[in-house]
């Protein structure tokens, strides 16, 4: 009953992948019904910021379609791109979990992007008297730490090139569809993901491509599972850490 309500308030359910949807429900499967009424679907444009950085956290997020990224710009007031977002998460609710006033990063659309909004104060409400749901969120939140963690000790050790292919690898496990990954390939956004300079990007893709890693066509990059396992061998090569 509760899932064929939600189905109704977030018409996009019926629209997106059956993993992406079963994510959707499973998050809410205890939302009470007044937390439902307050829900508020929104259509954003490709390059929309809708988090900003040190700006009141009045309001929580989750992507239904599309795809987001989190920037920091603290770092010499250079913007550092440090994660692509994929799955279901309650964005404004690690604020919520620590008691933060405030978002600590900023978030924008990287495509365009079906958002579902929540009022701060109901979603707060709704973890103080559910147990599974505050459980259910502080394991996903726990989850995120813990890869962000894990993926900057291993930049530690790696520079230049290899820092390039730990991305592409990255992004194959995420959005490789029927074995391939196919992503544009903007030598801007790279370096803005990795904190390399563009100069040291295409080298790198120059280099990978001569080295048979990868496949350019029409601005685009292609890796297909053979050169997926050619760059988890090199970088299993020099982190000594189980990829």
């Amino acid at each position: 009953m509760k899932n064929k309500h939600l189905a109704k308030i977030l018409p996009f359910l019926n629209e997106i992948e059956k993993e992406r949807r079963e994510q959707f429900e499973q998050y809410f499967r205890t939302a009470p019904m007044w937390l439902m009424d307050t829900f508020v679907v929104e259509e954003l444009e490709k390059g929309t910021i809708f988090v900003q950085e040190g700006e009141p956290a009045d309001m929580i997020f989750f992507i239904g379609k599309g795809l987001i990224k989190a920037t920091d710009y603290r770092i010499y007031g250079i913007n550092y791109d440090f994660t692509v977002f994929n799955k279901v998460y309650a964005f404004g609710g690690m604020e919520v979990i620590i008691n933060l006033d405030k978002y600590q990063t900023t978030l924008q659309t990287v495509t365009e992007c079906t958002v579902l909004k929540i009022p701060k104060e109901g979603f707060k409400k709704w973890l103080d008297m559910d147990i599974v749901a505050l459980q259910q969120e502080s394991r996903l939140m726990g989850e995120y730490l813990l890869e962000q963690a894990r993926d900057s000790r291993m930049l530690l050790f790696l520079q230049g090139t290899d820092r390039v292919a730990f991305l592409l690898m990255k992004r194959y496990r995420k959005y490789a569809e029927a074995g391939v990954l196919k992503m544009k390939g903007d030598r801007q956004e790279l370096s803005d993901f990795t904190g390399l300079c563009v100069k040291t990007i295409s080298r790198s893709i120059k280099k990978f491509k001569e080295n048979g890693m990868i496949t350019t066509r029409q601005g685009y990059i292609m890796i297909n599972y053979e050169q997926y396992r050619q760059m988890e061998e090199m970088i299993s090569g020099i982190l000594a850490e189980d990829l």
